[in-house]
């Protein structure tokens, strides 16, 4: 079984971008993300009404890394301090060396390649860092960008799930895509 830890906590840096904790300074930023509809669209979880709202998601993120069980990233510009994203292995499974990625960007960077360059900051740390043996991501069939993500990177599709998961009042189909180290 495999363990791990977070702390110091792995700041990654990319020719662009800076990844490192999320806090909870990033309230504003990660609101503007969490409570815009469409870029949460795919993503199974609430939108945020208020930017109080965004706050135990922060805390959540923390409580995890803290607790050396899960870890995530605010995607940060070099120079700039400015969560625009997050990503990070939201579930972990150690026993079977496996975790689960996920993200989500504001849309002004949307088509710029940041999410890329994020996705193989994060991929190289669970493979080297983590000493994972595989990635999962589970997507939205629906949300063509991050299938074409993640099959540009390299990963394979494993399995379709109808009526997968339950958002918005609505079961939603899922794809299961793979990495192995």
């Amino acid at each position: 079984m495999l363990t791990f830890t977070f702390d110091p906590f792995p700041i990654l840096t990319t020719e662009r971008l800076v990844l490192r904790d999320v806090r909870h300074t990033d309230r504003d930023d990660l609101f503007l993300i969490r409570s815009d509809e469409e870029t949460m669209k795919y993503i199974p979880r609430p939108i945020a009404k208020t930017p109080e709202d965004v706050t135990p998601v922060i805390q959540m993120v923390q409580d995890f890394v803290t607790a050396n069980e899960r870890i995530n990233w605010a995607i940060t510009e070099k120079g700039s301090d400015r969560l625009i994203g997050m990503i990070g292995y939201v579930r972990v499974l150690p026993d079977s060396h496996r975790a689960e990625v996920g993200y989500v960007l504001n849309k002004a960077y949307h088509r710029t390649g940041i999410m890329m360059e994020a996705l193989e900051a994060v991929m190289n740390y669970g493979f080297d860092g983590m000493k994972l043996h595989s990635v999962e991501a589970i997507i939205n069939p629906e949300n063509a960008a991050s299938c074409r993500l993640v099959e540009k990177y390299g990963f394979t599709k494993d399995a379709y799930f109808r009526d997968y998961i339950n958002h918005n009042d609505r079961f939603v189909d899922a794809v299961v895509y793979s990495f192995l180290k």
